[in-house]
């Protein structure tokens, strides 16, 4: 059977299962490991589906995908963005790390940082960060979002208007060619709004795969960040842009 076959075949059981795998994909049409994943890079590169370890998921648009998806995407990139991010961060400060796998993984970075005042609204990295005793933790109040253990709503926002941080670590859905961070929730880009408001300084990480994906709601732009760590260059036109707005770009390898 050829690709041009395999591919309606294989976006029609994405669509179905929410999720494809290549050994499933490789006994179904009775042919290779090699051939199935040449099949969902195709796709990936066309923007049908996203890749992820042993096989893909569908793209997002007005929906994210799982959390524990969106876990295993890109996990060298994100470690690399993580390390760079945290030897950017001294001590003796507070912090802000709100909802997202990159953020958490800024938070595992943190471990050994010293007298840090962390303020979140992600389950997720106050369990990590409740390993550093040198570390004092604020969970805010919120609705829980159970899929990602987000906290969203107007409690939290209440609780990040009591505070101003020295630095914020925010991560985003998506980034579009004009350079508007993009997210999926209205409550939760509410509260990345008064993250941004009751900030001194304000990283945003974030992969490479960010840039070809959307989502429907606007967090902010670009323009409005002191420093965006990422593990690819930018459009051409974005990064002139990023260098008007004196928003500093920090490429690092991926792995």
């Amino acid at each position: 059977m050829s690709q041009s076959f395999r591919h309606p075949e294989i976006l029609e059981i994405a669509r179905r299962d929410g999720k494809v795998t290549v050994e499933e994909l490789a006994q179904h049409f009775g042919v290779t490991l090699q051939t199935i994943r040449r099949d969902l890079s195709d796709l990936a590169e066309g923007g049908q589906l996203e890749r992820v370890y042993g096989g893909a998921i569908l793209s997002s648009g007005t929906a994210n995908i799982r959390y524990e998806e969106r876990r295993n995407l890109h996990p060298e990139a994100k470690a690399a963005i993580a390390r760079a991010c945290a030897a950017r961060i001294p001590n003796d400060i507070s912090l802000f790390l709100s909802i997202g796998t990159s953020t958490e993984a800024v938070a595992q970075e943190l471990l050994n940082h010293r007298n840090l005042l962390v303020v979140t609204n992600n389950m997720n990295v106050a369990s990590i960060l409740a390993m550093n005793p040198e570390c004092e933790v604020v969970v805010t109040g919120g609705s829980l979002r159970r899929l990602d253990g987000g906290l969203i709503g107007s409690l939290a926002t209440d609780t990040i208007r009591q505070f101003k941080f020295d630095l914020s670590v925010i991560g985003c859905s998506a980034i579009d060619p004009d350079g508007d961070l993009l997210d999926f929730d209205v409550q939760e880009v509410g509260v990345s709004k008064a993250i941004l408001q009751h900030s001194r300084r304000t990283f945003l990480v974030s992969d490479r795969s960010k840039f070809q994906r959307t989502a429907p709601v606007r967090i902010a732009s670009l323009s409005e960040l002191d420093v965006f760590i990422t593990d690819a260059a930018l459009p051409t036109g974005l990064a002139r842009a990023c260098r008007d707005w004196s928003t500093e770009i920090d490429v690092v390898q991926g792995g």
